[in-house]
């Protein structure tokens, strides 16, 4: 043998080896970067098989303890257990109920919940839609006489607490008609008058729901009355002697008073596209609201106190507001409109504050409700300014907050031996709440049908793709879902702006986009569109651990 063969001989077996050592081209395996996204995504699973777990067990033992007639959940478990109200178990406990049915059982959604959407609408409604207070021993209203305006408060709590968040993930649904039906009739039966209008109330708070409920429902519904409501209550807090920081003695920037300021906020969005003219007569009403409670409604970590007087600047009641990503909802979304970054900065440093400061916070006296809010509302912001202490913060107080579902940390839990109900009140929904909207954060919005307790199911977002982790005990069939724009395809919103109660966008596959699934168990290969990827990936998996990668197709590929 030559040298020239000698060399050839070496330089093919060389090839051959390394062909051996390295992976061909057919051969699906997870780079290590890859590999450490998906321990992470597995990892998530865990969290989300266990809030969902956890909602499905606060659906199961409230039920427990529903009317036996009319099957409708009582206010509290240890008081006014004979009442079904719409402020409280209609706004608060019974959507989240129905939304965790949605993700966690459809038989019982489609069944059980839908009765008890029908059931109320039958036996509450008791002005035209509106509806009222009902005894369960009475079997007709709680009280003898219609008061018109405590039914339209209930009335407007139920729509914007439950019914408005619970249209922005299911769509166009029995719930979203009772929502319009309840809407129409509200303002069908607004008394109080003013040089714009007739409105609803005088109440800040029913005007604040009323302002967020309008400026939403008129995108989603593109019916002009919705809006023409709306400015109404804009001209009557901006343009009249109603200004909430030039007029109010006092201004709540927590429950029961902040909603007015966010409101305002969404009414300014909407004007700016809707209504441009009004945008320019807003604009430095709604600048002077946002910069005087920059001013003075903040303590030294940049988070809201309870209540101020915005024209002394004295603090009328002390402590920090669980509310806070309500308001700076507001804040950022004029920051996203008029380009002001001191709105912007002020929402920085406020979540920015939370884990260094704000771990185990004594929210609302220990209750699980001041977690739920204040929780929600750095979700929410975090989703559009990704603060990684404040992914941190998330983590440690959600699970402070799971905590109190735990039979230790409730009171008079004898009487309901289960590990389901949370505090034994209407607020155990807003745990449901904020523990789903935590849920599709660690999952990007990826649902699986039918849900088995045994699933986890996580996600991360690896460069611009998503990898995802589907854990199982035993062998299961379904599909997988993808989550959908929904401010566009639901609410027809000219762009995301963030709202109270929404359900933040993770990953949503682009509009006229195809997606290449990769199904490393399988080797397995396959082309969707954004369409298909949003009504479901038929799935039939083996027990154990599945991989799974969603790379979207350049233009052309």
């Amino acid at each position: 043998m030559n040298k020239l063969q000698l060399y050839s001989t070496i330089f093919l077996v060389s090839c051959l080896l390394l062909s051996c050592d390295q992976p061909s081209e057919s051969e699906l395996v997870p780079t290590k970067a890859e590999t450490q996204a998906f321990d992470q995504a597995a990892a998530n699973g865990v969290l989300v098989n266990e809030g969902l777990e956890r909602c499905r067990l606060f659906v199961k033992d409230w039920l427990a303890h529903a009317d036996p007639t009319t099957g409708l959940i009582p206010r509290n478990l240890y008081q006014d257990t004979d009442i079904w109200n719409a402020k409280d178990a209609a706004a608060d406990n019974y959507p989240f109920m129905v939304l965790t049915a949605a993700f966690t059982d459809q038989d019982l959604f489609q069944g059980r919940m839908m009765e008890m959407l029908e059931s109320e609408t039958r036996l509450t409604s008791r002005i035209d839609q509106l509806p009222d207070t009902y005894s369960f021993d009475k079997k007709d209203f709680d009280e003898p006489k219609a008061d018109l305006p405590s039914i339209l408060f209930g009335s407007s709590e139920y729509i914007k607490d439950g019914l408005l968040p619970l249209t922005e993930w299911l769509g166009v649904s029995p719930w979203s008609a009772r929502m319009i039906s309840i809407l129409d009739d509200i303002w069908k039966h607004a008394a109080v008058e003013t040089d714009y209008g007739n409105i609803v109330s005088t109440n800040v708070e029913v005007n604040g729901e009323m302002l967020q409920v309008l400026s939403r429902i008129y995108w989603m519904t593109g019916e002009q009355k919705y809006l023409d409501w709306a400015i109404r209550l804009g001209d009557y807090y901006l343009l009249d002697n109603q200004h909430p920081t030039r007029d109010f003695p006092e201004l709540r920037l927590r429950d029961h008073g902040c909603e007015i300021v966010s409101g305002l906020c969404e009414l300014y969005v909407t004007a700016s596209f809707a209504a441009i003219p009004k945008k320019a007569e807003y604009k430095p009403h709604i600048h002077e609201m946002l910069d005087r409670i920059l001013e003075l409604g903040r303590n030294e970590d940049g988070l809201f106190y309870n209540a101020i007087n915005p024209q002394t600047g004295a603090i009328t009641k002390e402590g920090v507001a669980d509310n806070f990503g309500y308001t700076f909802n507001g804040f950022y979304s004029v920051y996203q409109l008029d380009s002001v970054e001191a709105y912007r900065t002020a929402t920085l440093k406020g979540l920015g504050a939370l884990n260094d400061n704000y771990r185990n916070f004594d929210w609302e006296t220990g209750s699980a409700d001041g977690y739920a809010d204040a929780i929600e509302g750095a979700l929410n912001l975090y989703a559009r300014e990704p603060i990684a202490s404040t992914a941190d913060w998330i983590d440690s107080e959600t699970q402070v907050m799971w905590s109190m579902q735990d039979s230790s940390h409730r009171p008079n839990t004898s009487q309901w031996q289960s590990n389901g109900v949370i505090e034994g009140w209407h607020g155990d929904g807003n745990f449901a709440r904020t523990t789903i909207m935590y849920c599709l954060w660690k999952a990007q919005g990826v649902t699986t049908y039918p849900w088995r307790s045994d699933i986890q199911i996580g996600a991360v977002m690896e460069n611009d793709d998503l990898l995802i982790s589907l854990t199982l005990e035993k062998d299961w069939k379904g599909v997988i879902k993808f989550d959908a724009p929904r401010h566009q395809t639901v609410m027809n919103m000219p762009f995301d702006w963030p709202r109270i109660n929404q359900f933040p966008e993770w990953f949503t596959p682009e509009e006229n986009s195809s997606y290449e699934w990769i199904d490393f168990r399988a080797e397995k290969e396959q082309i969707f569109s954004d369409q298909q990827l949003r009504d479901g990936i038929p799935l039939s998996l083996q027990k154990g651990a599945n991989q799974f990668i969603l790379k979207k197709q350049e233009p052309g590929s």
